[in-house]
C-alpha cells in the first residue's frame, strides 16, 4: 500500500523484518523516551525507504494531550539529539514553516515564537547583559504561499545567502500513518524537508542541495491522511466517496497539542543552541 507518511520510522515498520542493504536501525532508551535512528546509508537503501540518503531520529515521547514534555530531562534529550546533526559552530537560522491561523499547521511559526534570536547580541553590548559567548541565532516564519505568493523556500534562500549561516533548522508539522502516533513523536532528519509531502500538497524543496548549507529538519506529526488511515484498517480495497478522499484527521485536542509541541520543539532547539544557558534563563530572556 502506497500510504501517506513524513515519518521515516513509518516506512521502515512497513519493510520486511530483514533490515535492506543501505538501511541501518538502533533503538534505545534515553530520558525517559525511546529512540529510534535510522540512517540511509546508499541509493538502494534510499529507494527501499523512499526518502533520501542521511539520518533520522525519532524520539517517542508521552504524549502531548496528557503531558507538557517540558521538564528538563525530555528537553536536554531532544537537545542533545538535535546538536547530532548541527556542526559545532556559526549562525544557525531557523524557520517556521506552515499557516499560524490553521491550528494542525501552526507547529513551526508557534516554536519559532519559543527561540532565542541572538545574532543581533554580539561585542559589548553581550558582555554588558551577561550574555557573550551566545551562539549567533537568526528565526524567521515565512508564512505560506497563499498568504504571501512567495515559496517559502524562494524566501528561505534570500536570507541565506543574506547571513550566511552555517546550517538551517526547517520546524514542520508532519503527517502520521497512524492516529498512535499523534502528539507523541519527534522526528529529525539532516536531509531537508519538502514542505506538504505528507498530505499531497508537496512545496518546492527545502535542503542542501537547494540552499548550499546543511539544513536539519524537526517536527511534531499533527495530522493523519483519511485515505491512509482508512485503508490501514479496513483494507486497500474499501471504497471510499470522492469527497472523503482528501480528508484530513487531526486530534480534537489539537490546540493543546500544538501549544505543548510548539513548547517543546522551540525549547529544545534553544538547548541544541545555547547548551550553556539553563530553561529557566532562556524563559526569563524570552
Amino acid at each position: 500500500m502506497d500510504f501517506r507518511t513524513d515519518l521515516a520510522i513509518e516506512i521502515r515498520e512497513s519493510l520486511p523484518q530483514k533490515t535492506p542493504d543501505g538501511i541501518k536501525t538502533a533503538t534505545f532508551q534515553k530520558n525517559g523516551a525511546k529512540v529510534t535512528k535510522i540512517k540511509i546509508t546508499n541509493q538502494n537503501g534510499a529507494e527501499v525507504i523512499g526518502k533520501p540518503i542521511g539520518t533520522y531520529i525519532t524520539a517517542e515521547i508521552p504524549n502531548l494531550t496528557k503531558y507538557s514534555c517540558t521538564d528538563d530531562e525530555i528537553l536536554s534529550m531532544l537537545g542533545e539529539l538535535l546538536s547530532e546533526l548541527l556542526p559545532k559552530d556559526g549562525t544557525v537560522l531557523t524557520v517556521g514553516l506552515g499557516n499560524e491561523n490553521i491550528t494542525p499547521d501552526a507547529l513551526g511559526p508557534l516554536s519559532c515564537s519559543m527561540i532565542l534570536a541572538t545574532r543581533h547580541i554580539s561585542g559589548e553590548l553581550a558582555k554588558s547583559v551577561g550574555l557573550d559567548g551566545l551562539r549567533p541565532s537568526a528565526v524567521q516564519s515565512p508564512g505560506v504561499l497563499g498568504q504571501t505568493g512567495v515559496e517559502s523556500a524562494e524566501i528561505i534562500k534570500g536570507i541565506v545567502k543574506q547571513i550566511n549561516p552555517s546550517a538551517v533548522i526547517v520546524i514542520d508539522a508532519l503527517a502520521a500513518r497512524k492516529l498512535s502516533r499523534l502528539g507523541c513523536t519527534v522526528q529529525m532528519s539532516d536531509t531537508g524537508i519538502i514542505p506538504g509531502s505528507g498530505v499531497g500538497n508537496s512545496r518546492a524543496e527545502i535542503s542542501k542541495k537547494t540552499l548550499g548549507v546543511p539544513v536539519i529538519s524537526i517536527g511534531v506529526p499533527t495530522v493523519v491522511d483519511a485515505k491512509t488511515l482508512i485503508h490501514g484498517i479496513m483494507g486497500e480495497d474499501t471504497p471510499l466517496k470522492e469527497e472523503n478522499q482528501n480528508m484530513i484527521i487531526t486530534p480534537r485536542e489539537i490546540d493543546l497539542v500544538i501549544d505543548r509541541a510548539a513548547r517543546l520543539v522551540g525549547m529544545a532547539v534553544n538547548r541544541a543552541l545555547q547548551p550553556h544557558i539553563s530553561t529557566e534563563e532562556i524563559l526569563m530572556l524570552l
